[in-house]
């Protein structure tokens, strides 16, 4: 029986992550609310805030459909690469199949930050080396968390950079916390 919220996998205090989710096939907005519920009922991470879901649009291959993206606040006791390898486990669950880069995909779950850390590594570089680049993701995360800062740099003001940039709301349809298997 997989772990609820109050049971985390791994060893050792909590730490705060930020998550970057996105997809553009098929039920874009469930596929990403499903991955948070994952990551939760499976004890990697507890959820604690969700943005609201933008439709972006393509980002590095653009031929292909919009994207839904959000971003989401947890804490996890699992080191970085623990939980990239219960991510990445979770997109292959989810029916991720290898594409291109930065092409179509049913599921795609980015570690933003773990903590305060500076990780680098083949697979994980944290906090994520792209992220002030993408307004995909700076627009959700400076929705929930206006106040952090990132290697000395304030996730909203970045985020400024990119009002003129085609990211919006999703129409209606907002994320829902996902089931904390509390009855």
């Amino acid at each position: 029986m997989p772990p609820n919220s109050l049971e985390l996998l791994g060893e050792g205090p909590l730490t705060q992550i930020g998550l970057g989710l996105g997809s553009n096939i098929g039920d874009k907005a469930g596929n990403i609310r499903r991955a948070l519920a994952l990551l939760q009922d499976r004890g990697i991470v507890r959820v604690t805030a969700i943005s609201s879901i933008y439709r972006t649009a393509p980002w590095g291959y653009v031929e292909q459909d919009f994207f839904a993206n959000a971003c989401a606040l947890g804490e996890t006791r699992l080191k970085p690469l623990e939980l990239l390898a219960a991510t990445n486990a979770v997109e292959r669950d989810m029916g991720r199949e290898p594409s291109v880069r930065w092409g179509p995909r049913l599921i795609d779950i980015d570690i933003l930050f773990h903590g305060d850390e500076r990780f680098e590594h083949a697979q994980l570089n944290l906090p994520h080396k792209a992220l002030f680049e993408r307004a995909f993701v700076l627009v959700p995360l400076a929705e929930i968390a206006p106040s952090l800062s990132l290697s000395g740099r304030s996730v909203k003001d970045a985020a400024a950079r990119f009002a003129d940039e085609p990211i919006e709301k999703w129409s209606s349809e907002e994320p829902k916390a996902p089931h904390s298997g509390e009855g």
